[in-house]
């Protein structure tokens, strides 16, 4: 348990699949942090935009319509007793396995490029993190949303392996899905994230990398807490 001098902020960014939400949330229970799904929230708006109809069979998003909609899109965080686990709540209702889907995976980076998108959830994202004790995790959080974060680090893992994760992951929650179409869509975020406009996928200069190819989740843990502890007794000697 730390105390509230010792309160950092820790920022994981990384390509999709790549376990950052799944080491994110194993540090925030560790340290007894508070842990924000950013992608959770980015997958909720696509959500909400696919039960709107908001997005066309063919892909088009009607940016304009959902732009207008945005302050009707109530987005929270409730941890569930019986899972131990933050669950993602879309206007009341849960959502966390419909924001799994491959369905919403195919649409969340387009909506995630979206300028008013962005700024909406940025904005309640950077609120989160003023009180410290913070572990959030996305695409732009080192960057963007916690630039001053104490300690930073950024994941990469090989195309195939996280793929295969996301298969696995997809599979257990039901989902009729073929490792090819799983890959294809890892592929195509990966190029869409880097690549667009509005805040893109990078790695802020003082990250550190972890490349999870070949590490198991206590590899991970064990390498990322001791960074942890090392920041924080630097920060406990400043203070």
């Amino acid at each position: 348990m730390t105390s509230v001098k010792t309160k950092i902020n820790i920022a994981i960014d990384g390509y999709s699949s790549c376990g950052k939400s799944t080491i994110a949330k194993s540090l925030a229970k560790e340290l007894n942090y508070v842990y924000i799904d950013s992608g959770a929230m980015y997958r909720a708006v696509a959500l909400y935009a696919l039960q709107h109809n908001l997005i066309q069979p063919s892909g088009a998003i009607d940016e304009a319509a959902l732009e207008k909609a945005l302050d009707m899109v109530l987005i929270n965080f409730r941890y569930n007793t019986e899972t131990g686990q933050n669950e993602t709540h879309l206007n009341g209702m849960n959502v966390e396995k419909e924001i799994r889907t491959l369905q919403v995976s195919n649409h969340v980076s387009r909506i995630a490029g979206m300028k008013a998108v962005r700024q909406k959830l940025v904005k309640i994202q950077k609120r989160i993190a003023e009180g410290k004790g913070v572990v959030m995790d996305g695409r732009d959080i080192g960057t963007v949303v916690m630039p001053d974060a104490e300690l930073k680090f950024f994941m990469v893992a090989d195309a195939r392996v996280r793929a295969q994760r996301r298969y696995d992951e997809l599979r257990s929650y039901g989902s009729d899905v073929q490792f090819e179409e799983v890959l294809g869509n890892v592929s195509s975020r990966d190029e869409y994230d880097s690549s667009r406009t509005h805040d893109p996928l990078r790695m802020a200069p003082d990250a550190i990398i972890i490349n999870n190819t070949a590490l198991t989740l206590d590899e991970q843990f064990d390498f990322v807490m001791n960074h942890v502890k090392r920041k924080m007794e630097d920060v406990s000697n400043v203070v």
